[in-house]
């Protein structure tokens, strides 16, 4: 049952979002004043807080900076009176989850609690896979190329320069630039992240620069956009390439100028923000076609970081599998698997189209199906596993052929690749298990595979250890 504690020091106030709430399924806790509240959520650690901004006292906005400092991540939904909404709005900047105008709406309390509660849960939920994953905030590789886009971002990083960061889809752009704000005077203040290509054309506007209160049908409060959200701090405005020509032109002013009107608002806003863009397209073809903007491209473009596909990466891939894998197995609370040489091999030779996003899920679903076994190449994606087969000297082709495979099954035309396979691997582990006089555990040690494994292997083949 989540808890929720009302601040406000009119008692019908209180007692109607009490019985609001509890009809709902919450428990409710209630106080009359900023210094009560803030005990009550020092000692009943509360889900959620509905805050009025007018209380004897201390206010509102100094008890939501407090309930911030002692409870980082916990909502506050701020109550407000009519001729407050400038105030309710500064709130939400500094914070606050959002605000209800009184007289008070059964549905809106209803909704916004909903709201609040399950971003409080997301924000607790990313917490906790934050703590339980290796830190990422600085790019895994010992490649040249790794190497060289390090010493260039920590360069980069420290100034106010705009970035542009390009490469393929999944290469960790966001990744980039969390460290390009991490790594600036701007750290402390919020990074706010824009999925352009993610954004209906018609929304993309109120979400960039907010909306006052009637700008459209279902805008029923005022709501700042996301250049106010990153005021003094870092705008990354993901997928840019994505962007439709009408907004480019709204973007490309607003990123001159700092300033800006809310859809449906007069009054000029103001922002100081460092803007970094990311793409996976190439822009310079997409002005040839007339899709993006040359002006835009070169405000952007100040300093141009080119990400690496993973392709070009080298051992990296190996580095960032023991990293992904170390993470993973403290999530899932099981061990490690086991990569045979042959195995590494063929995934440092695999083109890793999905980049890094598609190692990272490869290294979950191996920690899932292998945890605490071996990977051998014949339990990789058919895609990996015949990245890179072994090759073999030129010369010598017959001395790798084992006597004990029937040169006919080898040889046959209609004898598909799976098929083959599974033949050799029958006849391998049968002469190899004669060979260990039937001693399954012996013959485990001799060939590198885990006991329980290769059990399911004799079995699947029929082969009997009697």
């Amino acid at each position: 049952m989540a808890r929720i504690l009302i601040i406000d020091d009119e008692e019908p106030i209180r007692f109607s979002l009490r019985g609001i709430l509890e009809d709902e399924g919450y428990e409710v806790l209630e106080a009359a004043t900023a210094e009560e509240g803030l005990t009550v959520a020092d000692t009943q650690s509360p889900d959620l807080v509905f805050l009025d901004i007018w209380l004897p006292g201390m206010d509102g906005l100094t008890a939501q900076t407090q309930l911030k400092a002692n409870h980082p991540g916990l909502p506050v939904v701020m109550i407000s009176g009519h001729g407050t909404i400038e105030t309710a709005v500064a709130a939400i900047q500094q914070g606050a989850y959002d605000f209800i105008e009184k007289p008070l709406s059964l549905e809106k309390v209803v909704i916004v609690a909903a709201r609040a509660l399950e971003a409080g849960s997301l924000r607790r939920e990313n917490q906790a896979l934050r703590t339980s994953l290796p830190e990422q905030d600085e790019l895994i590789g010992q490649s040249p190329v790794m190497l060289k886009f390090r010493e260039l971002l920590s360069r980069v990083a420290p100034t106010d320069v705009w970035v542009l960061l390009t490469g393929e889809n999944g290469t960790g752009k966001e990744l980039a630039a969390r460290a390009l704000h991490a790594g600036s005077k701007r750290s402390d203040a919020p990074m706010i992240a824009v999925n352009c290509a993610a954004i209906p054309e018609e929304l993309i506007e109120s979400e960039l620069f907010g909306h006052e209160k009637g700008a459209f049908t279902s805008a029923d409060q005022a709501r700042p956009g996301r250049f106010e959200m990153a005021n003094n701090g870092t705008l990354f405005l993901d997928e840019i390439g994505d962007m439709s020509l009408k907004t480019q032109a709204k973007i490309l002013r607003i990123l001159q100028e700092q300033s800006f009107e809310r859809v449906g608002g007069t009054r000029t806003i103001k922002v100081n923000v460092r803007v970094i863009a990311a793409t996976n397209k190439n822009l310079e073809e997409a002005i040839a076609e007339g899709t993006f903007r040359e002006d835009l491209y070169y405000r952007l473009r100040v300093v141009p970081l080119h990400l690496p596909p993973l392709r070009e990466r080298g051992n990296d891939v190996e580095l960032l599998l023991s990293a992904f894998t170390e993470g993973l197995c403290r999530v899932h609370g099981c061990k490690p698997p086991h990569y045979a040489p042959e195995t590494l091999e063929r995934l440092l030779r695999y083109q890793w189209p999905g980049n890094v996003r598609e190692l990272r899920n490869f290294a979950e679903r191996m920690v899932i199906l292998y945890g605490g076994r071996s990977v051998l190449p014949v339990d990789l994606p058919p895609e990996m596993a015949l990245a890179a087969p072994v090759s073999q000297p030129e010369e010598a082709p017959a001395a790798c052929e084992p006597a004990f495979l029937p040169e006919s099954e080898v040889l046959d035309p209609d004898l598909d690749f799976k098929k083959a396979r599974a033949v050799f691997e029958a006849r391998y582990l049968e002469a190899k298990l004669h060979e260990c006089g039937g001693n399954i555990t012996r013959l485990a040690e001799t060939i590198g595979l885990e006991r329980s494994y290769l059990h399911r292997k004799l079995k699947g083949y029929g082969i009997s250890s009697e």
